[in-house]
């Protein structure tokens, strides 16, 4: 057992090296609850599917993280446009974010990250502190790949605000809610990183169960030929997370109301359509 684990040392001091890098992909996908009632019976049903396909085509996406020991980027190999439903001669876009423009830049040795997004074609530079996880030890162990992974939970309560439209009338609901994260990391790659926000163990995060969102790496290059320059992004109007949350709230609050008033010059049937998750 000694000569294994003095085998790891060396592997690992070999492989970390002053100049080391990493490639991690991962792929993504999160479970909808949808409910939509139109009053139309079948085509309420036919509607439901088209929207179901559409939005888990929208939720499978694949990132690269690219990682040093200290700092990363994590972006979306492709860009996706949201996309539209037409039921009915009615057009229901699903929103989404900037797709495969977007870059999270994260700095584990200052504790700061930067997010370069887009809404509408505006585009921000989110500049904050990471936030600090309490990540809770477990002690189980699970194979992902050819690497053993150790678990980590943590929980959060936030606010889900969800909202729903009948007749042209808007409706706003908010409930407060606990989400369970459970994470799987590898102390075999020894930096405290992870996909998306997810940072704060001692190895590299391989898998993500954040609520309803699943997080899981396909595939690990340490050390690739061809390096990847890991900046941070300078583009856009710069602003704080509680900023920008701020500005998103606005921002859907406009779509519903742009939505209510192109409904108030059709028929007036009534529709109401929620997504949670």
């Amino acid at each position: 057992m000694k000569k294994i684990t003095l085998l790891i040392l060396l592997l690992s001091t070999s492989i970390f090296s002053q100049n080391f890098q990493g490639k991690a992909t991962y792929k993504t996908h999160r479970k909808i609850d949808l409910k939509i009632d139109n009053g139309k019976g079948a085509s309420n049903s036919d509607m439901q599917k088209k929207l179901q396909a559409q939005l888990k085509k929208q939720f499978q996406q694949t990132y690269t993280l690219s990682f040093d020991k200290s700092a990363s980027t994590y972006k979306q190999n492709e860009k996706l446009s949201s996309p539209q439903v037409q039921t009915e001669g009615m057009q229901i876009q699903i929103m989404g974010n900037g797709g495969g423009t977007d870059i999270l830049y994260k700095n584990i040795a200052k504790k700061k990250y930067i997010n370069k997004t887009e809404i509408s074609g505006k585009r921000f530079l989110i500049k904050d502190k990471l936030e600090n996880f309490d990540w809770k030890m477990t002690g189980e162990t699970k194979n992902i790949g050819n690497y053993t992974c150790y678990k980590a939970t943590k929980t959060r309560k936030e606010t889900r605000t969800s909202m729903s439209m009948t007749d042209g009338e808007t409706e706003e609901k908010k409930e407060e809610v606990t989400i369970e994260t459970i994470v799987w990391y590898t102390p075999v790659i020894p930096i405290s990183n992870g996909p998306g926000q997810f940072w704060g163990l001692p190895g590299l995060i391989l898998e993500v169960q954040d609520g309803k969102q699943t997080i899981v790496c396909t595939e690990i290059v340490l050390n690739p030929s061809e390096k990847t320059e890991i900046k941070e992004p300078t583009k856009g109007k710069k602003v704080t997370q509680k900023e920008f949350d701020n500005i998103m709230d606005e921002h859907t609050k406009d779509m519903m109301e742009r939505f209510k008033n192109r409904r108030k010059s059709k028929d007036g049937n009534s529709f109401n359509i929620e997504i949670q998750g």
